[in-house]
């Protein structure tokens, strides 16, 4: 019985690591995955004992909230992966939009699979060698535990309602010259817990 199980849970895994590989390379494919993300994800979707099937490499944006502001109620008014010029973030806010706009910056987060807790721990300890300070295990079920790693470095604050913009140019540059300088600390640590991976995990 305890074969049967073993190979259950074993085929549950293997099942699991190739769906989420297709997503990935169907994702990449299709121009969707974020290119920031192309070296660490390929790396882990190449080792034996982990996956991932996503990952965004952090970004700044314009998001638009309308109603009761649930996800189902946002839309992407601007979004840049990587440092943004002002008089485009400007042009952005000008343009014409709907309910509220917020300005974001948004860290890196990505989200890794391993068939077992002691894989599992061994992601943990490559977040800590990475200098990662926000993640752990979100899920752990016999064949399959996800671990979630996530920067720290953001912004957030709402900056248009309807067509009146909130705020000064001036005090925007600022804003602005701050996201940019949080996402490149931001695209630094994405590079030392992709290095950690490399060392760690097989």
């Amino acid at each position: 019985m305890k074969r049967l199980m073993d190979f259950s849970e074993n085929e549950r895994w293997r099942m699991s690591k190739l769906h989420n590989r297709e997503n990935w390379e169907n994702a990449v494919r299709e121009g969707k995955a974020d290119e920031k993300m192309l070296s660490l994800c390929n790396y882990i979707n190449s080792t034996k004992n982990f996956f991932t099937s996503s990952g965004c490499a952090g970004r700044i944006m314009l998001l638009g909230l309308y109603g009761k502001g649930t996800k189902e109620e946002s839309y992407f008014h601007r979004k840049w992966h990587r440092a943004v010029k002002f008089a485009e973030l400007w042009r952005g806010l000008e343009a014409k939009s709907t309910g509220t706009l917020w300005f974001k910056m948004e860290p890196f987060i990505i989200h890794i699979g391993t068939k077992s807790l002691g894989d599992a721990d061994s992601l943990l300890n490559v977040m800590r060698n990475a200098g990662v300070k926000r993640g752990g295990i979100i899920v752990a079920k016999k064949g399959k535990c996800i671990a979630e790693f996530v920067g720290t470095q953001s912004i957030s604050l709402p900056v248009k309602k309807g067509a009146k913009i909130l705020i000064e140019r001036e005090y925007m540059k600022q804003i602005l010259d701050e996201a940019n300088s949080k996402l490149r600390k931001n695209y630094e640590l994405l590079k030392r817990l992709e290095k950690a991976a490399k060392e760690k995990l097989e």
